[in-house]
Order: C-alpha cells, then sequence, then structure tokens
C-alpha cells in the first residue's frame, strides 16, 4: 500500500472514483436520489488541498484504491462544486484539523485503505501541531469514523436540488502516537 499526495493531473480521476464510490458504497443509507444530489453538489475533490499537499491517495496492486484528506483550511467538507465553502486557514492552537473527502473504490472497500489513510492523515494533523480533528461524515462513514475514535454531533441536514442530504459533523480528540489506542480492524467506505 502506498500514499501519496495526489497530483492535480489525477483530479478527473479521483472524481470518477468518488463517483463510483458514493453510488455503490452508500446503498441502503442514502436513495439513488440523494446520492446523485451529493455528487452534483458536494462530493469531490478540493483542488485546494490538492495544491496544498494534504489530499493523498492510496495505491494498491498498482491502482489508486482510495483518496481523501486532511486540511488547515476553514472548510469542513464540499468539492469545488460546493457553494459553501470558505477562505483561510485556521489556528491549530484555537481549531481542530479537517479531515476531508474520504472515498474508497468499491472493488478495494474492507481491505484497509481506510484506516491506513485516516491513520495517515491523523499523524499528518498532529505533526502541523493539530490536537483535534473534524469532519463531516457521510452516513455510511459513520460507523467508520465512530470505530476510530471519532464522536457524532447532531446530524445535519442540507437540501439540494429539493433533496435533503443528511451528514454527520464528528470530532475526536488527536493524541500523541505513544497515547492512541489500537484502532479496530473494521472499514466502511467513508
Amino acid at each position: 500500500m502506498i500514499i501519496r499526495p495526489a497530483r492535480p493531473d489525477e483530479i478527473p480521476a479521483l472524481e470518477r472514483l468518488i463517483a463510483a464510490s458514493a453510488r455503490k458504497l452508500s446503498i441502503g443509507f442514502y436513495s439513488p436520489q440523494e446520492t446523485e444530489a451529493a455528487i452534483k453538489h458536494v462530493f469531490g475533490v478540493d483542488s485546494e488541498l490538492v495544491g496544498d499537499g494534504t489530499y493523498l491517495v492510496v495505491e494498491l496492486d498498482g491502482r489508486i484504491a482510495g483518496c481523501g484528506g486532511w486540511s488547515r483550511r476553514a472548510t469542513l467538507f464540499g468539492s469545488d462544486r460546493f457553494a459553501q465553502r470558505q477562505i483561510g486557514f485556521v489556528d491549530p492552537a484555537q481549531a481542530p484539523a479537517k479531515i476531508r473527502a474520504f472515498f474508497i473504490a468499491p472493488e478495494f472497500a474492507r481491505r484497509g485503505v481506510g484506516a491506513a489513510l485516516l491513520d495517515a492523515c491523523e499523524a499528518a494533523a498532529r505533526a502541523a501541531g493539530f490536537t483535534q480533528a473534524e469532519l463531516m461524515a457521510t452516513l455510511p462513514g459513520v460507523p467508520f469514523y465512530t470505530a476510530y475514535g471519532y464522536r457524532a454531533q447532531s446530524e445535519v441536514v442540507q437540501h439540494y436540488d429539493g433533496i435533503a442530504l443528511r451528514f454527520v459533523p464528528m470530532r475526536k480528540t488527536l493524541f500523541q502516537p505513544s497515547q492512541q489506542e489500537a484502532a479496530p480492524e473494521t472499514e466502511v467506505q467513508t
């Protein structure tokens, strides 16, 4: 398994992976209409993270198996198409790092890709001085993040094209490596 920063020329392939992941791994959590609205308005690559070098890809068996990242930026979630993006960086002493846009290729689901990616993102955020992390989980991502110590807050609803989409904000204290608890071996699309 190789984890490395995403390159700008990979964005179209990552967008296809994200759409395929959402369509396949969201079954039972979101209706097809909800999934398509999320792909159109929310899910996707945030090119600022690619430019920052904090959006990562996981290669497995010579293919991109997943993507996701972390951020110092104020925006909590959403792709370049997301209208509610915020400009600027946060102070690690005052605000949490953001865990962003985790998607696993359906054929690589439940093979440890998400766990490896989350570990890499949390380690990088800790190295940048962050002691907290937050994210906006999709419904299928909630069990995964919960297994890794994130605590759910009240569900939020966003409306797109007349469709209500449910998401769950989650937070976690980032322990120093010597304090971190062993994480369980479960994985769900994030």
